[in-house]
């Protein structure tokens, strides 16, 4: 779960530059180790030594900014203080903004219908002066900081250029710009305040009570973070699953899509898994509890999404850092225009003064640096919404880059799980005593193909005698008195009951990537039994699915070159090599890296990981309850799809496009009003506007990610309603 540290929300931190603000206070403070920062929570957390906490907290707050500490209990489940009074700071700034935008209309129509006279000027100013104090305090508390630490904020610029106005006797103008200001940051917060809510919509989804079995059979209510390792659960119909666990009771089918974005349920008996947060839809089950609260699935999807917040995407750092220069070269033009075009333009000192303000007002940089975060989370929430987990903005952005992947065979193309793809009687024997005497011997063992083979026969199994198991041959014994064995090519060869005829009709079995057994009695063949892995029903869609993306698919395997060639045709994967060891795997990547350039790797985060390390980007497929996947990969494909890597790459081309979208908008009207304000007749009130409308514009737009994410279901009506979540 969340870092080690101490944990702050900070109410006021909910944009790029901020968070600039507060790392270059922390950074120099000697015995800070790490700082994490996630700004859709407004939390940090700063690991430190003990002594040095409480110069951080001071530091934070000489930068302008209210910290509040919190404990890891709190800034992990989400539900701290400050989030419970919320609300009601919400309630109050919104009364104190109203107070502030009518003081400032006031002040507007005193200086327009007001007599010239000094008494109404000095009230006019006293009613002006009250709104910039209320729609204000925290942007002057801010910027006065920034500014005596010599840094050019957007708080910085809104307190020199409304503080300015008010002196060269703009004061109705003044008032009116800070009111305008504090509303366009309000409705930003609030911007940020629904990707936050977007991933914690993800947390409601589990509830917060669970029936717990007891050893009498009687379930009682019980807050899901009291409730013990192995207890038994109770989950009735129309519920949502309150823990990871086993399936021990029951029959049902279970929604999972909150985990695995599927929309289709899936059926549910006992020794299968289930997951908090998805929604029991037919019959009651009972399941043994499999994770604590804070360590269920879902609790680590949503862990992983909020430290992927942190982790910034290649244009979110080159808008900061382009951010980072151009609002300081714009306060030099300012000061230029100030200087300059008295003697230039023919203007007067109050007049240019008024331009080099209006310019520190269109400087501010709000429409640029919170396009690039809140587009970037979206991203990530919606991929989350998919049963996609991505580790954060620089995979989300870069796997629009991917020109070839590699594809592990097994759990990945196939289902992982050997099934009987044909059987046929030999030399004329029986076909029921064949497949019976098959059954039989299969059902004594536990070999995964000897189970298979059972699976896919019909007939019924009867008592075998003198049952033995051939070690890395088969199994032999008697069913009604006449002995049977249930064994390999190379036993049958071994001894003496192999022919020509039988070689030729095994051969191809084998060139197709089938492993063959077969049933004999003591002199010949009786039955060939074919099992293979088969192929995935999505996965031939979704190599097509990369094909039209340009990327180009490469099948590695352990397994043979002829199972290789066999599940590659079928899949339409025309470069398949087979026989390759983890070493191997992890040369063929640099080979295609070399070969098509950015390439990504498909596996199960344990035995590909040299794999996984060296491709640009790792893909971990069937991460729903596996640590392994979620830690190794850098996007987990939660819920076995491979049509979720083609989806992947198609989110980031959107994400991308959605992006620099943000960026021409923010910067082109930006660029307007740059002109406007030095040859034209733009006014400060214009430029606020401006900079609120490039705000709700390049914010709407990145938002337009989470729109397009398919949300899980909603329950029907729970039996039981204190257990069942409230989906909103």
């Amino acid at each position: 779960m969340p870092g080690k540290g101490q944990f702050f929300r900070i109410a006021t931190m909910d944009c790029s530059v901020e968070e600039s603000e507060i790392r270059q206070a922390l950074e120099p403070i000697a015995g800070i180790r790490s700082l994490g920062f996630q700004l859709s929570a407004r939390t940090l957390r700063v690991d430190a030594t003990p002594e040095a906490y409480p110069l951080a907290l001071e530091a934070i707050k000489k930068a302008g900014f209210d910290p509040q500490p919190l404990t890891s209990q709190s800034a992990e489940a989400g539900n701290n203080p400050a989030h419970s009074h919320g609300n009601e700071q919400n309630f109050g700034g919104l009364w104190r903004l109203a107070a502030a935008l009518t003081l400032a209309i006031g002040a507007e129509a005193l200086s327009f219908f007001a007599p010239d006279s000094t008494p109404w000027k000095l009230a006019g100013m006293a009613v002006a002066a009250v709104a910039i104090w209320l729609a204000g305090i925290d942007t002057y508390q801010k910027g006065m900081a920034s500014l005596m630490r010599g840094k050019l904020g957007i708080n910085a610029l809104m307190v020199v250029a409304v503080t300015g106005a008010f002196l060269i006797g703009q004061w109705p103008e003044a008032a009116m710009v800070m009111a305008l200001y504090a509303i366009a940051e309000l409705i930003e917060a609030k911007a940020v305040d629904r990707v936050r809510n977007a991933i914690k919509g993800l947390l409601d989804m589990t509830p917060q009570e669970a029936l717990v079995v007891t050893a009498n059979g009687s379930a009682v209510l019980t807050p899901v973070a009291a409730v013990a390792l192995q207890a038994v659960v109770r989950v009735k119909p129309g519920e949502r699953v309150p823990l990871d666990g086993i399936v021990t009771q029951g029959m049902s089918a279970v929604n999972q899509a909150p985990i695995t974005g599927e929309s289709i349920p899936v059926d549910k008996a006992p020794g299968e898994a289930l997951f908090a947060g998805t929604i029991n839809e037919t019959g009651e089950l009972e399941f043994r509890v499999t994770a604590a609260s804070s360590n269920t699935t879902l609790a680590r999807i949503i862990e992983a999404v909020e430290q992927a917040q942190g982790k910034r995407a290649p244009t979110q750092r080159f808008v900061d850092r382009f951010a980072a220069i151009y609002t300081p070269a714009v306060f030099v033009v300012a000061l230029a225009v100030a200087v300059l075009t008295p003697f230039l333009l023919d203007l007067t000192w109050m007049e240019a003064v008024y331009k080099a303000l209006v310019l520190l007002v269109i400087a501010c940089p709000c429409a640029l640096v919170i396009s690039t975060p809140v587009t970037v989370v979206s991203g990530l929430t919606a991929a989350a919404r998919r049963g996609i987990l991505i580790k954060g903005g620089t995979y989300l952005e870069n796997a629009r880059l991917l020109k070839a992947i590699a594809l592990d065979k097994t759990g990945t193309l196939t289902e992982g799980k050997p099934k009987l793809v044909d059987w046929q009687t030999w030399g004329g024997a029986d076909k029921a005593l064949a497949s019976q005497a098959a059954a039989s011997l299969a059902s004594r063992s536990d070999h995964p193909v000897s189970r298979s083979i059972r699976a896919g026969l019909d007939a019924p199994a009867v008592e075998v005698q003198d049952f033995t198991a051939l070690a890395g041959r088969g199994t032999s014994g008697r069913i009604n008195g006449q002995a049977f064995v249930l064994g390999n090519h190379r036993l049958m060869q071994e001894t003496g009951r192999s022919d020509a005829a039988l070689e030729a009709a095994l051969l191809k079995h084998e060139q197709q990537g089938r492993t063959v057994t077969l049933l004999a009695d003591e002199t010949r063949v009786l039955g060939i039994f074919a099992v293979a892995d088969t192929i995935k029903a999505s996965s031939k869609k979704a190599i097509a699915d990369l094909k039209a993306l340009g990327v180009v698919p490469v099948l590695l395997t352990g397994d043979n070159a002829a199972t290789a060639r066999s599940i590659a045709a079928i899949a339409d994967i025309t470069d398949a090599r087979g026989d390759m060891l983890p070493e191997a795997k992890l040369e063929a990547i640099k080979d295609m890296q070399q070969r098509y350039g950015a390439t990504g790797m498909t596996g199960d985060g344990i035995n590909d990981a040299p794999a996984l390390a060296q491709a640009d980007i790792g893909f971990a497929m069937g991460g729903a309850g596996t640590d392994t996947a979620m830690e190794a990969a850098d996007v987990v494909i939660m819920n076995d799809d491979l049509q979720r890597v083609a989806e992947t790459v198609r989110l980031s081309r959107r994400t991308h496009a959605i992006l620099w979208q943000n960026i021409t908008l923010a910067l082109g009207i930006k660029s307007v009003f740059l002109l406007l304000a030095v040859f034209g007749t733009a006014t400060m009130w214009m430029a606020v506007f401006a900079d609120m409308g490039a705000s709700l514009l390049v914010v709407a737009n990145g938002l337009r990610l989470l729109s397009g994410a398919k949300a899980s279901r909603s329950p029907p009506q729970a039996s039981h309603p204190k257990n069942c979540a409230h989906v909103h």
